[in-house]
């Protein structure tokens, strides 16, 4: 019988047009978005109210940086770490104005946008995933699976700010206890996760649902005055000592890669390449 031959590039199953759109999920993503979270909670509370914008404005000028950065992310055609981090620092803060605009200037209840934007994303991942058959960021390779991402990302950003609101705000939790409930809470999903089978795609969402809360609760906590039980560092310390974190660590990524998807299908490709040579 002759040896297993090594398989021809053209054997190999074909790349889609569009690499995968989302980093892979490190230590460094998980970081990264809970700085972001926080520096949408501080960063909207420092343009509406330490620089005057106003809710109305602030939404608007966020708004339309916010649609610039997607058009880059969605011409690009894999992850790109700067575009990427920029489009979820950005939605992070207009998930934050979307709910406040709702709460402060509408009047509308926090346990009201809080159900509201819950509803808004079941139903997005209910049509994600009939029509696509999965809810998996490791698959982000087609526009309508991006579009349906970036919607799940706002209202999980919208859901966390009404959600971390209620608890910290109308039910006098406070933050730091906010904090660490909703830490306890990840704590538990990952557990499950890595103990007890739990499904991942799941596990995610929900992870990533939490950390909007927890990082808001800390964006908070950081930036109140100290009569408030805050650090009082201000939202405008706040913000940049923040925004400075996630510029390292993106800059960190951009060069080393560590996070790329597609690196990690090609050594996977190099390494089965390898083992068929070894049987010849």
């Amino acid at each position: 019988m002759s040896a297993p031959q090594a398989r021809p590039p053209s054997a190999r199953a074909p790349l889609p047009a569009m690499l995968n759109k989302v980093p892979e999920i490190t230590i460094y993503f998980w970081i990264i978005k809970i700085l972001c979270t926080t520096v949408g909670e501080t960063a909207a509370d420092y343009l509406n109210e330490t620089l005057g914008f106003g809710l109305d404005n602030t939404s608007v000028v966020m708004s339309v940086l916010l649609a610039v950065a997607l058009v880059f992310q969605f011409r690009a055609r894999k992850y790109v770490a700067g575009i990427y981090w920029v489009a979820v620092v950005l939605i992070s803060v207009v998930g934050t104005l979307v709910s406040d605009k709702l709460a402060d200037d509408l009047g509308v209840p926090l346990a009201v946008t809080t159900i509201a934007f819950a509803l808004l994303l079941a139903v997005t991942f209910s049509v994600w995933y009939a029509r696509e058959r999965t809810l998996s960021i490791h698959s982000i390779v087609t526009t309508p699976r991006e579009a349906f991402y970036w919607l799940a990302i706002l209202f999980t950003f919208a859901l966390g700010t009404s959600a971390g609101d209620l608890f910290d705000e109308q039910l006098g939790i406070g933050y730091w206890p906010t904090v660490g409930i909703v830490a306890a809470l990840i704590g538990l999903i990952t557990a499950g996760y890595f103990w007890l089978n739990l499904n991942g795609v799941f596990a995610f969402w929900a992870a990533y649902i939490l950390t909007r809360p927890l990082g808001a609760s800390i964006g908070d906590g950081m930036s109140q005055p100290r009569s408030a039980g805050g650090f009082g560092l201000g939202t405008t310390g706040t913000s940049f000592l923040f925004l400075a974190v996630i510029l390292a660590l993106v800059v960190f990524l951009a060069v080393t890669g560590i996070d790329r998807t597609e690196r990690r299908r090609g050594d996977l490709d190099a390494d089965l390449d390898r083992e068929v040579a070894a049987l010849d």
